[in-house]
């Protein structure tokens, strides 16, 4: 049974490696380098860095309190408000983005905000949108499980000592779960920069406005520029793993899924 699960542990291992770094070294190194310094690329990676960045700080600043109430307070409908706000997380991301394109495009919520000069529907702000709406589970999910690795009685001792209830949190429980909250943060980046079902319903895909980095993966894959395609493609995957390994140093037992 060792050898046998050894065995399939590395072929498995060899396959993934030998598909990716095939991919990586598909194109040779000057076109490569031509590819990713091109305008569209340069454009792509700018607009996934700013819209990834938006994003993740909007998903950080809902999913801290919200996952601080699911795993420190008993409230009514908490199994019900668990979820729905675990939902988004077993959505197809085209599902999502067509729950979003309707909800943007055809309300009279969504309607109020266009005319508010904050049209979501083709615009990067609908990027952003779409990101936090398919990453948020992941954040509170990971922050949950944070909070609860962390005793209660820590607050209570600084609640005792003169701190008030925001205090406690933000000098005691919140730099005790330091290391789920750059964890998720990490992933949740990660996730918004590789983000393309929901992307691609709500902000559509046009060149050089709406253009994330899958966005051009998609584009330059379906007019036949493998040069661009693989370009953009390899970037993710630099980014996918760095995340791992950001992610191997920062987890301190906090489960994501």
């Amino acid at each position: 049974m060792k050898r046998f699960s050894l065995v399939l542990t590395y072929l498995v291992l060899l396959t993934i490696s030998a598909i990716l770094v095939g991919l990586v070294l598909y194109s040779p190194l000057p076109v490569l380098i031509a590819s990713v310094s091109s305008p569209e690329i340069r454009f792509a990676i700018l607009l996934s860095l700013l819209t990834s960045m938006a994003s993740t700080g909007i998903c950080i600043a809902i999913a801290v309190p919200v996952a601080y109430a699911l795993a420190r307070y008993q409230f009514l409908g908490k199994r019900i408000a668990t979820l729905a706000l675990t939902l988004p997380l077993t959505l197809p991301p085209l599902v999502a983005g067509i729950a979003l394109l309707l909800f943007f495009g055809t309300t009279p919520w969504g309607k109020a905000l266009d005319a508010a000069g904050f049209a979501v529907i083709f615009t990067p702000l609908g990027i952003i949108v779409a990101e936090v709406f398919v990453n948020i589970p992941y954040m509170i999910r990971i922050l949950r499980s944070a909070f609860s690795t962390v005793n209660p009685r820590y607050e209570n001792v600084a609640k005792t000592l003169g701190c008030t209830d925001t205090g406690a949190f933000f000098h005691v429980t919140l730099p005790m779960a330091r290391s789920g909250l750059l964890a998720g943060t990490v992933i949740t980046w990660s996730k918004a920069m590789g983000e393309f079902g929901a992307v691609l319903l709500v902000a559509g895909a046009t060149t050089m406005r709406t253009e994330t980095l899958p966005i051009a993966l998609y584009l330059n894959i379906s007019t036949g520029d493998l040069s661009l395609a693989v370009a953009a493609a390899t970037i993710l995957i630099m980014i996918s793993l760095a995340t791992l390994c950001a992610v191997e140093y920062f987890d301190r037992g906090v489960h994501v899924f």
